[in-house]
């Protein structure tokens, strides 16, 4: 079975819009060992941090890239100024001419949560933020970047989510806001795929499971390589993976000559590692929404036999 992908995607280029940290950065990673070109954006620069004010940047992405075998180029970009959106485009096309893989990765909305409060308790005007940056931020960015995308036929675009269609369908996500934002993010991987399938293209809606991002691991407070200690605070933390493995979903995907069979689907990282064969950095695989589904939302004791 492969632990990562081969160079299989020499000469092609991605974007992956909010790249700075967590799946983002995971992805831009991956798609860089596989040989491609990837453009990383998003607002925290080694010059300005963003609202989310944490040390990584666009820059140690692109870095990272680079250093995987890739060719990594940050860009400094808001994703909700169309204008900015419009430039990066034409700075792709200017540079590179094509685009092959469209990842939409742009969040940042971990700070505009009252977790616990009520649609009629939560600050409105934070709500509303965070559907503009999990929301407007894509659509702006497909519109502008799909017909570079369409120029080749091939293309793929990924909108990142959290949970998978089945999953969200069924159950509550945390909050109103929160539940609004990832759920619409599944429906424009939908609608796209509708648009871009007769034109040659390929758009699916991919979740990570539960990702040890950097913020994740603060929130522990651990490190990647002391995760383990937060097994004591949360058992149900040993399904983990990095956000390595869903740069591993992406880079497969965006390989695949037959990637078309997935149009309009959602999907996630432990299922793509079924059909692809990758694994995590540890060599494991991770199969978090089945975990999530058979164990822990059902009250079980954190057992990890069978899902990793």
């Amino acid at each position: 079975m492969l632990g990562r992908m081969t160079e299989s995607l020499q000469g092609k280029v991605a974007l992956v819009a909010g790249g700075t940290r967590g799946a983002g950065r995971g992805i831009a990673v991956e798609l860089g060992a596989a040989g491609a070109t990837v453009y990383v954006t998003g607002r925290s620069t080694r010059a300005r941090r963003s609202e989310m004010d944490r040390p990584e940047t666009i820059e140690e992405t692109a870095e990272l890239v680079t250093a995987a075998g890739g060719t990594g180029i940050a860009v400094a970009v808001d994703h909700l100024e169309s204008a900015q959106v419009r430039a990066l485009v034409e700075r792709i096309d200017a540079e590179r001419g094509r685009l092959d893989v469209l990842v939409n990765d742009i969040w940042g909305g971990e700070l505009m949560f009252s977790w616990d409060a009520t649609l009629w308790e939560h600050d409105l005007d934070k709500g509303l933020r965070v559907l503009r940056l999990a929301v407007d931020t894509h659509i702006i960015t497909s519109h502008h970047a799909l017909p570079l995308l369409l120029r080749n036929p091939g293309g793929l675009v990924v909108e990142m989510t959290d949970g998978t269609a089945q999953y969200n369908a069924e159950n509550y996500r945390v909050s109103f806001f929160y539940d609004l934002a990832k759920t619409s993010v599944l429906r424009m991987a939908f609608a796209q795929a509708k648009e871009l399938g007769p034109l040659g293209a390929t758009a699916v809606a991919l979740t990570p499971g539960w990702m040890r991002s950097e913020i994740m691991l603060d929130v522990f407070g651990v490190t990647e390589d002391t995760w383990r200690d937060a097994l004591a605070k949360e058992p149900h933390f040993a399904i983990s993976e990095t956000p390595r493995f869903t740069g591993r979903a992406v880079a497969a995907l965006a390989a695949d000559p037959d990637k078309a069979r997935w149009n309009g689907r959602s999907l996630s990282s432990g299922g793509l590692a079924r059909e692809y064969g990758f694994t995590d950095l540890d060599g494991s695989r991770p199969d978090a929404w089945r975990y999530i589904t058979e164990v822990q939302d059902a009250g079980k004791p954190a057992d990890t036999t069978g899902y990793r």
